[in-house]
């Protein structure tokens, strides 16, 4: 899809699940696209049709590996990527982990649970940044 297409349709919705375990986040580093490299929580695009919550689960299973509760939603955050070529509304979920030891899939080239300390050091998108500050987390329980 080209920059003008993308304009012509409005913004993209996607989700992102924050689970904590043992005082640590589980966070992916990005395989592809404007944030490859970079460490953000698990998330990706809604399907047509597909309710937010269910995404959020969907995204988690194929980028991780790992099942959870999802729970309630605790943030939304809009990415506006450079010269308009992509503008998002990303919808956040606090999650309970249930099963699976993290295991990177689909688009996620790592995958890992980050304790607090590791945090500063660990090189994350601006808006990953953002929701863990607002958050206080980890908090080594679901947020």
């Amino acid at each position: 899809m080209s920059v003008s297409d993308q304009a012509d349709r409005g913004p993209l919705v996607g989700v992102s699940i924050a689970i904590t375990k043992d005082n640590a986040l589980l966070l992916v580093k990005r395989g592809r696209g404007a944030y490859r490299g970079l460490w953000a929580l698990p998330g990706g695009h809604v399907r047509t049709g597909e309710k937010l919550a269910d995404a959020a689960g969907r995204e988690l299973r194929e980028e991780t590996g790992i099942g959870a509760d999802i729970g309630r939603r605790i943030d939304v955050v809009e990415i506006m990527l450079a010269n308009g070529a992509a503008h998002y509304v990303l919808v956040v979920f606090e999650g309970k982990h249930l099963s699976g030891e993290p295991v990177a899939a689909d688009d996620a080239a790592e995958v890992r649970w980050v304790s607090a300390a590791e945090l500063p050091h660990i090189p994350l998108t601006p808006e990953t940044r953002q929701i863990i500050e607002a958050h206080r987390l980890p908090s080594g329980r679901a947020p």
